[in-house]
């Protein structure tokens, strides 16, 4: 049977994430609980991986079942919160503070790119970790004080391994505000050759890349989520008409998306990805993160 952490490791994480944090971060419960999300991904993706006797935890308290007689199962955030004099007395507030939270990141800006190839008939997503999850241009929510462009570039380099600073125009994006909440930015790349080596530098984050037709996008791909892809498709288009002087050429003979890496599974219920430690929201600090490069050189390849 799985074990809890013992204090020796939430000893460790609150340490090595929230009293090591950047100091900026710690002005504001909200800013706070983006340091205990990172060391939530740390304890999944790290400590977890490598003791077997361990539980996986959520970060947030749940329980199996609707069913107010169901036992709640306390993810992570109690057990460090408990394990620290500093934060304990705040447990009791545990539900308040998810809700703020999840207002606070709901509203946070995000800037990513759209990668477009060669001819600009192509373009590249990304599809989140979860089975269920969707496809979108690689792209995050920016740090404190962060430019658009630096967090795209970051986000980008995160989550396909490849690096468009040498391509991304400042003043060549797209911009959607949803809601009136949240601000997306979207910088306009173009001209990545279609055999470039992809493979994210993060951990279960991403679970596939690939090259998708824009022809294909805007007639939709049967049983493809791409709620998050679709509201910038228009712009995108007379984008590149005004560019290119020509509109996208129809493919009558569309051809399915070109898979240029995907995660490799085991057998067994654990996810192994040749990359490193899961991007967190705030800069690193007292950590030392190494980039599995070899990654990046084995990603080309057409996926099953």
């Amino acid at each position: 049977m799985s074990s809890l952490p013992s204090k020796k490791i939430l000893d460790d994480l609150y340490t090595r994430f929230v009293v090591n944090g950047p100091e900026e971060e710690k002005q504001s419960m909200n800013r706070l609980m983006f340091l205990v999300e990172s060391a939530h991904w740390y304890y999944e993706d790290n400590v977890v991986e490598n003791d077997q006797t361990l539980k996986s935890l959520s970060l947030r308290d749940f329980r199996a079942k609707a069913s107010s007689c169901t036992p709640v199962v306390h993810g992570l955030t109690r057990l460090l919160f408990n394990n620290s004099d500093v934060l304990r007395p705040h447990v009791a507030n545990m539900d308040k503070i998810f809700r703020d939270f999840g207002y606070y990141k709901s509203r946070i800006p995000v800037a990513g790119a759209i990668i477009l190839d060669e001819t600009c008939e192509r373009c590249l997503l990304v599809k989140g970790w979860k089975k269920s999850s969707n496809w979108s241009f690689p792209r995050g929510k920016k740090n404190t004080n962060e430019e658009d462009d630096v967090c795209a570039i970051r986000e980008v380099l995160e989550e396909t391994g490849f690096d468009v600073s040498k391509l991304l125009k400042k003043e060549e994006y797209i911009e959607i505000t949803f809601g009136g909440k949240k601000r997306v930015r979207l910088y306009v790349v173009v001209g990545v050759r279609d055999n470039t080596a992809f493979a994210p530098l993060t951990k279960k984050e991403i679970s596939q890349i690939s090259w998708f037709r824009l022809d294909g996008l805007e007639s939709g791909f049967a049983g493809l989520k791409l709620f998050e892809v679709a509201p910038f498709l228009a712009s995108l288009k007379s984008w590149i008409s005004k560019h290119y002087m020509s509109p996208l050429s129809i493919d009558k003979h569309l051809k399915p998306p070109l898979c240029v890496w995907t995660t490799t599974r085991k057998t067994t219920t654990k996810i192994t990805v040749t990359s490193t430690e899961r991007r967190c929201n705030v800069k690193p600090w007292k950590q030392s993160l190494k980039v599995n490069k070899s990654a990046i050189l084995q990603a080309l390849g057409i996926c099953s």
